[in-house]
């Protein structure tokens, strides 16, 4: 299966021992405090790969927000056009880089975004990627709407992951994840716009086009086209 050109790939995560260490270290040390403390980053390794060593290595689910006093997370029925994200749910991502997107993305001053994690496995059952789309409105990207931003780290014991899909031969596998009941956070990580890899990869759509494009999926009316 082949995606658009537009799609992002993330970069390999090839630790060695050291940055492994590093990184359990740290987690560990975060986690001993109880509550839900602000982790001080001082490693000298990015803060994505931290996070994506977290969610690859250890039962956590991520949620990024620009809230950063979120002392329990509640189940919100958000608006969504797949029936696994119109759930009354809390959500979180099993990726690091897709949870960071939502954590620097100013809401406030962007109408709509576009945005997925996947990986793809072909018929020789190989996963590849994952891959990512980062959009928001273009007319709010001149005025570059990021923010400084939180990721929360969550148990995972408490989530589902939404269902793979068939697309010809391959499946894609999703990286959201839900959680019907409250959960209280771990820990937390201070994201900045300069933080997250992608920031200068993160495209603009026209809001009527995603409009028609949502339209199309509910009714099977004519697809627009390419956003």
């Amino acid at each position: 299966m082949l995606l658009p050109d537009y799609w992002l790939t993330r970069p390999n995560l090839n630790f060695d021992q050291e940055a492994q260490a590093a990184f359990d270290d740290l987690y560990h040390t975060a986690l001993s405090h109880g509550g839900c403390p602000t982790i001080e980053y001082t490693l000298s390794w990015p803060k994505w790969q931290f996070l994506c060593y977290l969610a690859d290595q250890h039962d956590i689910a991520l949620h990024g927000s620009g809230n950063a006093n979120i002392e329990t997370f509640e189940p919100r029925q958000p608006i969504d056009l797949t029936e696994f994200g119109n759930q009354k749910a809390v959500y979180a991502a099993s990726d690091g880089i897709w949870a960071m997107f939502f954590a620097i993305v100013d809401r406030d001053r962007v109408p709509s975004v576009a945005n997925a994690c996947v990986r793809i496995e072909d018929e020789t059952s190989t996963i590849h990627g994952p891959f990512y789309i980062f959009s928001v409105s273009q007319s709010a990207l001149p005025t570059q709407p990021w923010r400084t931003g939180t990721v929360y780290l969550l148990p995972r014991s408490t989530f589902t992951t939404q269902p793979s899909a068939s697309f010809g031969s391959s499946q894609v596998h999703i990286a959201q994840l839900a959680s019907f009941v409250h959960v209280q956070p771990l820990a937390k990580l201070t994201i900045t716009p300069e933080d997250f890899p992608f920031l200068r990869q993160i495209r603009g759509h026209d809001d009527e086009r995603l409009q028609e494009v949502a339209t199309a999926l509910q009714t099977g009316a004519p697809w627009p086209g390419d956003l």
